[in-house]
């Protein structure tokens, strides 16, 4: 499976063969990956590329598992990390029937703890709303395999509620840069405000 591209209402979004999740939209008997209820829906359609046909994914911070389902179709595996309860419940009822997606009830701060069950992979995906969002990514770096792609999805307001969001990107950027190639940074509006991925390269 791939993902698609699909017309809706004049404009170009992201799509997938699989099961829907709750209310989403459906276009043609694709999945539509709206880019208001799913931050890696709006980084695609801002021109960000995550290669995830056929690839091992660890994502962090997976909420209810909207956007993991979206992933799962098309991704080899999911290894879907999430600390909160409600939305780990709501996770795991998402997972049910797909078979390529793993949830993980753990904190993305402690990688230890689900590190026998998650294989090297290709792909880093972090959206965790929380201080220190580059550490978390570099604690779990080493899971990524050589040449493996990272994305980080940047609430700047997670970090500091003070400061300009781009100083936030900016400062998320360099600490990246020590365990990752930083390739870019992409801000995610008009879809979320104060919100960016940083791109890199393990």
């Amino acid at each position: 499976m791939t993902v698609e591209w699909v017309e809706v209402d004049g404009e170009r979004y992201p799509a997938t063969d699989g099961e829907p999740v709750r209310d989403e939209r459906v276009v043609d008997g694709k999945r539509v990956w709206g880019p208001r209820r799913s931050k890696a829906a709006a980084a695609l359609v801002r021109g960000v590329d995550i290669p995830l046909e056929g690839s091992r994914v660890l994502y962090l911070g997976g909420g209810a598992g909207t956007t993991p389902s979206y992933f799962a179709d098309v991704a080899r595996a999911v290894y879907t990390v999430e600390f909160a309860p409600s939305p780990a419940s709501r996770l795991v009822d998402v997972a049910e029937g797909r078979s390529r997606l793993f949830p993980i009830f753990a904190d993305a701060r402690e990688p230890s703890v689900y590190a026998p069950v998650v294989e090297g992979v290709d792909v880093l995906y972090q959206d965790v709303a929380t201080r220190g969002q580059a550490e978390v990514a570099l604690k779990n770096a080493p899971f990524v395999r050589e040449g493996g792609r990272v994305y980080v999805v940047v609430k700047a307001r997670s970090e500091d509620v003070t400061a300009e969001p781009e100083k936030k990107y900016e400062e998320v950027a360099e600490k990246l840069d020590e365990g990752y190639d930083v390739e870019g940074v992409v801000d995610l509006s008009p879809f979320y405000d104060d919100h960016a991925v940083v791109v890199g390269r393990r």
